[in-house]
């Protein structure tokens, strides 16, 4: 069962729109798969504490997604194709890369010192990588 425990909500966004995104985020990592059970709605409701129609309401925007089926009378999947995956894995790393941009320029560093500066990084990581093999 996908796991809501470690999720931790803000006062910037809409609860379920943060939940959402926490689902995303998930199987972008790798740590919910396809077929993992979610909670109940009202289980949900519990464990974040908010308004069971809140729950609901990120249920709905998931199952349109595609993201989540819900037969009659059982408990919801996590369901998503390759496409799917790919979609989510490109939203995710778009996100991160325009936060990752924003704040670069607020640092007035320029293109070609963060390409430097990301380049110096990614040897540092393939030498780290070296090591632990060895």
């Amino acid at each position: 069962m996908l796991d809501f425990a470690e999720m931790v909500l803000n006062t910037a966004e809409p609860v379920y729109a943060q939940i959402n995104e926490f689902v995303k985020r998930q199987i972008f990592l790798g740590r919910a798969k396809k077929g993992d059970l979610l909670p109940s709605r009202r289980e949900l409701a519990t464990l974040l504490k908010i308004n069971p129609n809140t729950a609901q309401k990120a249920f709905r925007t998931l199952e349109e997604a595609g993201l989540v089926l819900t037969p009659k009378n059982t408990v919801s999947i996590l369901y998503f194709d390759e496409d799917m995956l790919l979609d989510i894995q490109r939203e995710m790393t778009a996100g991160l890369v325009a936060e990752f941009v924003k704040k670069l320029k607020e640092n007035k560093l320029s293109l070609e010192e963060v390409q430097g500066l990301l380049q110096q990084e990614w040897e540092k990581g393939e030498k780290n990588e070296k090591y632990a093999e060895a």
